[in-house]
């Protein structure tokens, strides 16, 4: 039994479906309402890190778990691996983030997953670090705005990144997850090129068969709009990456998708012509 935590999300709810599709899998969800996970073998567990119960509940019986945190204060890494190990979990497998390994990233949430990362190797079970690039998924961002105007807003249209379809580091999960001689490693998952912004612009123009332009932020205006969505070291955060992307730091390619899947990692333009509805639907 595997179980799966984040599956709402970009990469737990591909993790979830190709696990369903091969055999049982089990659900950790604070909201169960909103997994599109269903069928016969998916079990699901109501409750979140903090419910001790719960928690020790979904990890009854399981031999590796998929662990997804995302909270700037909670301790919740250091929960599920101190549960994982007291239930005898044999393989944990976190999603991290590919800057971890990066002396030059010393932003906030970096440092927390550092710390995260830290707090599994110290548990005693079994690990595995799955550290991706940049989400292509996280253009979906534009979608309004694209919609309304026909207008990508983003910082630093010029700045190369080796985007990643949530879709193969989902794959990479699973390989790891079903797979042997994993444990003790860690894997960086990038797309199967670097990319700019202006160029995602451009490729999603010829996929909606509509012209697009682009306008790049100012940094004020981009903190302004972060400070919106997020709590002030979280923004910040967000602006210190983009500053290190804006230097290369994010363009290099690796094969990793190519190495644990079999298959060439998605480009941004199969990427986007898979979630062209994204950008068109009400």
């Amino acid at each position: 039994m595997i179980l799966v935590t984040g599956a709402t999300g970009a990469v737990g709810r591909e993790v979830a479906v190709l696990l369903a599709a091969a055999g049982p899998v089990r659900i950790l969800a604070r909201r169960p309402e909103r997994l599109t996970v269903r069928g016969e073998g998916v079990e699901v567990v109501e409750g979140g890190y903090g419910d001790g119960p719960a928690l020790d509940r979904a990890l009854r019986g399981v031999d590796a778990v998929f662990l997804v945190t995302n909270s700037p204060t909670e301790p919740d890494d250091e929960r599920v691996a101190r549960a994982a190990e007291a239930a005898g979990v044999r393989h944990l497998v976190k999603l991290s983030m590919m800057a971890v390994e990066e002396p030059g990233a010393d932003d906030f949430i970096t440092r927390r997953q550092r710390r995260n990362e830290e707090a599994i190797r110290e548990s005693g079970v079994p690990w595995t670090f799955v550290r991706p690039r940049t989400f292509m998924s996280n253009t979906l961002s534009w979608a309004p705005g694209i919609r309304s105007a026909g207008v990508v807003r983003a910082l630093y249209g010029d700045a190369p990144v080796a985007c990643v379809d949530p879709r193969d580091v989902a794959a990479v999960a699973v390989a790891v997850l079903t797979g042997t001689g994993h444990e003790g490693r860690a894997y960086a998952v990038s797309g199967p090129e670097a990319i700019t912004a202006r160029e995602q612009t451009a490729q999603l123009s010829r996929v909606l068969g509509r012209p697009l332009r682009f306008e790049e932020l100012g940094l004020d205006a981009a903190r302004t709009a972060l400070l919106a969505k997020y709590p002030r070291p979280v923004a910040e955060a967000f602006l210190e990456s983009a500053e290190r992307q804006r230097t290369g730091a994010k363009a290099a390619v690796v094969p990793t998708v190519q190495e644990l899947t079999g298959r060439q990692a998605r480009s941004y333009r199969t990427w986007s012509a898979d979630h062209a509805d994204a950008f068109t639907a009400a």
